[in-house]
C-alpha cells in the first residue's frame, strides 16, 4: 500500500530576502507567527524542513544540520561526515546486509540502495516524525531490498537473529548521540551482531569530553579493534569497529583497492585511506585531548555543525 505523504505547513523565513522556507508537520490554520517564534528560539519540539531553493535540510533546531539534500542531485552525499562513513567499503567491499541506526533525511540509505544493488538495507528510526518526512527527501518506498522500521535502535540490535555485514550508527537527537545507543552494552551487542568480517561505523559528535567518553566505551566493547576518520569541517569523528582483528595489518591491500572504489562510487577513498592511518592515532585519549583542545572554540556538533559542514569534498 502506498504511504500518504503528509502535507506540511510552509512558513517564510524570519530574515527578509533570505529566500528560505520552513516546512513543518503542522495542520493548516496553525498560527505561523507562534510556530516561527518556536522554531527560531529552539523550543519547537518536532523535526522540520528548511528549503533554500537549491538545497533541503532536516533540522531539530538551528544549532545543527541533521541531513542535507541537493535538489538537483538528491542522491549525492552532501554532508562531509556521510561520505566518510562510507569508508567502511575499504574494509568490506561487497556487503549483503546493511543496518542503519538512524534514518534522518535518508542520505546514507539512498546512497547504499542506489550504489550497492546486491545489498539489503534496513533503516531503524525511533522518531515517528522523522519517518513522516521521508517523502520530502526522496527516500524510496519499502520493497524487497529496503525498509524503514520504527523502533528503538538498541532494542532492534539486541533482538537480531541474523548478523549484519555492516552496521552504521548515525542516531542523533537534540542533545547529540542518542542515549539508546550510547552504552558499552549496546556496543558489545552490535559487535556480536556482525558477521566475521563485519564493520560497525559510528558518527561521534560533540565536544572533546563527550567524544572521549564515547571512545572509552567503544574501546571496551571492541577490545581496541578500532580505526578512526576525522571530519575536517566540524568536530565529528567517524569510528570503525570490527568483529575480528582490525584490518590495518593488510593496509597495502586496502590502499591498493581504494582507486577502484573511487571510480565506482565517486568518493575520495584514497584520501580516506591515508587519513585513517593518521586519524586512528586519535584513539588514544591523550592524542584526542591534544587534537580537540585546538578546536575547543568550535561549536558543538550533533550531525554536522550548521550549514558550514556542507563542502564540495566529493570527487565529481
Amino acid at each position: 500500500m502506498k504511504r500518504r505523504r503528509p502535507r506540511l505547513l510552509a512558513i517564510e523565513s524570519a530574515f527578509p530576502g533570505a529566500n528560505v522556507m520552513l516546512r513543518l508537520l503542522e495542520p493548516p490554520g496553525s498560527c505561523r507567527e507562534k510556530l516561527r517564534e518556536q522554531v527560531y528560539s529552539g523550543s519547537y519540539d518536532k523535526p522540520f524542513v528548511v528549503d533554500t531553493g537549491t538545497r533541503r535540510f532536516l533540522h531539530f533546531d538551528f544549532a545543527a544540520v541533521q541531513s542535507a539534500m541537493e535538489m538537483s542531485n538528491p542522491g549525492r552525499l552532501t554532508l562531509a561526515y556521510t561520505r566518510k562513513m562510507m569508508a567502511f567499503l575499504l574494509f568490506n567491499r561487497a556487503p549483503e546486509r546493511i543496518l542503519l541506526l538512524g534514518l534522518g533525511g535518508g542520505s546514507l540509505a539512498k546512497f547504499c540502495c542506489a550504489n550497492l544493488p546486491a545489498a539489503s538495507v534496513t533503516a531503524v528510526e525511533s522518531n515517528r516524525d522523522v519517518i513522516a518526512l521521508r517523502g520530502e527527501f526522496g527516500i524510496p518506498a519499502d520493497d524487497h531490498r529496503f525498509r524503514v522500521v520504527h523502533a528503538d535502535g538498541a532494542a532492534y540490535v539486541s533482538a537480531l537473529t541474523r548478523c549484519k555485514d555492516v552496521i552504521l550508527a548515525d542516531a542523533c537527537d537534540r542533545s547529540g548521540l542518542a542515549a539508546e545507543i550510547d552504552s558499552i552494552e549496546f556496543y558489545r551487542k552490535a559487535r556480536g551482531r556482525l558477521t566475521p568480517c563485519g564493520v560497525f561505523a559510528i558518527n561521534l559528535c560533540g565536544d572533546r569530553v563527550s567524544i572521549a567518553t564515547h571512545l572509552s566505551k567503544l574501546r571496551d566493547a571492541f577490545e581496541g579493534e578500532l580505526l578512526a576518520l576525522r571530519v575536517q569541517s566540524d568536530s565529528n569523528l567517524i569510528v570503525f569497529g570490527f568483529r575480528g582483528r582490525r584490518p590495518d595489518r593488510h593496509w597495502e591491500q586496502i590502499e591498493s583497492g581504494a582507486p577502484e572504489l573511487r571510480r565506482r562510487f565517486r568518493l575520495d577513498f584514497p584520501r580516506y585511506a591515508s587519513r585513517i592511518v593518521r586519524d586512528s592515532k586519535l584513539l588514544s585519549s591523550q592524542s584526542l585531548s591534544a587534537k580537540s583542545s585546538r578546536a575547543s572554540g568550535a561549536p558543538t556538533s550533533r550531525r554536522a555543525s550548521a550549514i558550514a559542514s556542507i563542502d564540495p569534498e566529493s570527487v565529481r
